[in-house]
């Protein structure tokens, strides 16, 4: 676990401000940036995200249904459309796919931790709000 996982799970867990998080991720160079979109989109695979997420994912996000990300969310075959979104380009719009990928970890993860993980589990990052 490094600093950037817990960050990113403090984000998507609502521990932290969105606010805190875009500063954080505009610091960073684009080589990171993308680091980090790629990481996010992993873990919202591995969070078993689901189509179905992508509009309170747009919603949760405050992203426009024009905004670029939020047009590939919402194409289906969610685990292609993570990877695109994870590889936009301008800073702009990778701002925006940091905001939805946050927003997607949110919604899948907190169904897995519901479904999978209400009788206690061994992920460190449910239990980031036991730890403050």
């Amino acid at each position: 676990m490094t600093e950037r996982d817990v960050l990113l799970n403090e984000l998507a867990q609502g521990l932290r401000p969105m606010s805190e998080g875009i500063e954080w991720f505009d610091v960073l160079g684009q080589e990171e940036q993308s680091e980090v979109l790629l990481f996010l989109r992993h873990h919202c695979v591995q969070a078993r995200a689901v189509t179905e997420d992508a509009p309170a994912s747009i919603r949760r996000a405050g992203l426009r249904p024009t905004h670029t990300p939020a047009v590939l969310i919402s194409r289906g075959r969610i685990d292609e459309q993570l990877g695109k979104i994870a590889g936009l380009a301008p800073l702009d719009e990778r701002r925006k796919a940091f905001r939805l990928l946050i927003s997607v970890l949110a919604i899948a993860d907190a169904r897995r931790r519901e479904r999978d993980c209400s009788g206690g589990c061994s992920h460190w990052w449910h239990k980031l709000s036991d730890a403050g």
